[in-house]
């Protein structure tokens, strides 16, 4: 029996459990709150390497293996702490994992009346069915297949307007046109229900599933600043996940099926080697480890598969650059962003002919004391793949919160879409 089974007979209820299920890496971290700050104290962590048939492209393969790996990764984590949560967030990547911001323009019957909270709710859900809708079809025309079932998992006042003024709380304002913008996250249901089953495997009530770029995009506290403009990408192990944020605001997120397994697989091939080889030449290349002569042959082995990447990103940004110019601070996180190939693409000339940026790409790297309300009081989160859990950890903090009218209105409204 592991430590993990022998803590679930003594669970803490202040604790909780940010569980990262990653196509290469499963990260367990445990956290406390601090009631006086409001932040977030990671106390436990553990990580653990999938087998190579559990994932792909960021999706749950075989359940079975998956808790499994989860289970180890749960008792190195409880094994630090001495400790074991009752409650989990998990992260859910993926290419058929969509976001999009929609705006929904609403115009009163009568002005001069203040607005109250029946009125509230009554706009805010005409906005989450019309963006159902529209995922729907978007998820359809891109599989071929006539319906899938999706999910709403995740949702984010974006903006709100009363006759172009911009308000926070729009309950007891007077106006004629009220514009509402909401990011929304969905998620087919079949990659929802292997993520429930996982946690009921372990044990664990389930707290979120939540989408990992937009827990990235949250991490640094987007939310208060109005001026904030940027493009987050996460690259993981089987997926690249590129989230736009403009003015503050979430507009959307992206994912597609290349990420640091691919570069492995390619230093494999190219040097023949197993991909265990494979893995440990990429980190020593990564740190600038290897000899010149090395680290050449491993630079030209992966530079067509950073071209193709490169395309990916570009793909993925296109249609934020159709009705305006792109932020030019590019902000990267995950294992896979530490590969030189990946910022040299970034800053090079070989992209971006259809895409308009405010200014040249800047990168700058997301590095663990960056995430707004999280402290790592174990010393073990200090690389960029780290970001990504504690960015979950992050997100989990909303939940234990005070929670204002607008975001109450929205959770209820995404409850009543996921029941």
């Amino acid at each position: 029996m592991g430590l993990f089974d022998y803590f679930k007979n003594s669970r803490r209820s202040d604790t909780a459990l940010a569980l990262d299920i990653g196509t290469h890496l499963i990260k367990a971290l445990i956290f406390r709150t601090d009631e006086s700050t409001g932040r977030g104290v990671v106390i436990g962590v553990g990580k653990v390497k999938q087998s190579l048939g559990d994932m792909q492209s960021g999706a749950v393969s075989d359940i079975e293996g998956v808790v499994r790996s989860c289970e180890k990764a749960i008792n190195k984590a409880a094994e630090m702490c001495g400790e074991s949560p009752n409650q989990v967030i998990l992260g859910i990547a993926g290419e058929l994992v969509k976001g999009k911001t929609t705006t929904v323009h609403y115009e009163r019957l009568k002005p001069k009346s203040k607005i109250d909270l029946p009125e509230l709710k009554n706009i805010i859900q005409k906005v989450q069915w019309k963006a159902f809708d529209k995922v729907r079809k978007q998820l359809s025309w891109e599989t071929g297949l006539p319906e899938i079932d999706v999910r709403l998992i995740n949702a984010a006042i974006v903006d709100v307007r009363i006759d172009g003024y911009r308000v926070t709380n729009p309950v007891g304002f007077q106006g004629k046109d009220i514009t509402i913008s909401v990011f929304n996250a969905y998620a087919p249901l079949i990659h929802l229900g292997a993520l429930q089953t996982i946690a009921s495997e372990l044990g664990l009530d389930l707290l979120s599933i939540a989408a990992e770029p937009y827990a990235v995009a949250r991490c640094l506290g987007i939310e208060d600043k109005v001026e904030f403009s940027a493009i987050f990408i996460d690259i993981g192990g089987g997926t690249t996940d590129v989230a736009v944020v403009r003015n503050g605001g979430l507009e959307g997120t992206r994912m597609f099926a290349l990420g640091g397994k691919a570069f492995t697989k390619r230093i494999a091939d190219q040097l023949s080697m197993n991909f265990e080889q494979a893995e440990k030449v990429k980190i020593q290349y990564s740190k600038n480890q290897l000899s010149p002569d090395y680290t050449k042959k491993v630079k030209d082995a992966l530079e067509t598969d950073c071209r193709v990447w490169l395309s990916g990103v570009e793909l993925a940004l296109e249609e934020y650059s159709e009705d305006d110019l792109l932020p030019s601070k590019i902000l990267l996180c995950g294992g896979g962003s530490a590969l030189p190939g990946i910022r040299t693409a970034l800053l090079s000339n070989a992209w971006g002919e259809n895409l308009a940026f405010a200014r040249n790409p800047k990168i700058k790297f997301i590095r663990p004391p960056d995430v707004k309300n999280i402290t790592d009081e174990t010393g073990k989160l200090t690389s960029t793949q780290d970001v990504t859990p504690m960015a979950l950890a992050n997100l989990a903090l909303d939940f234990t919160g005070n929670e204002d009218i607008l975001g109450g209105v929205l959770r209820r409204a995404v409850k009543l879409m996921q029941s």
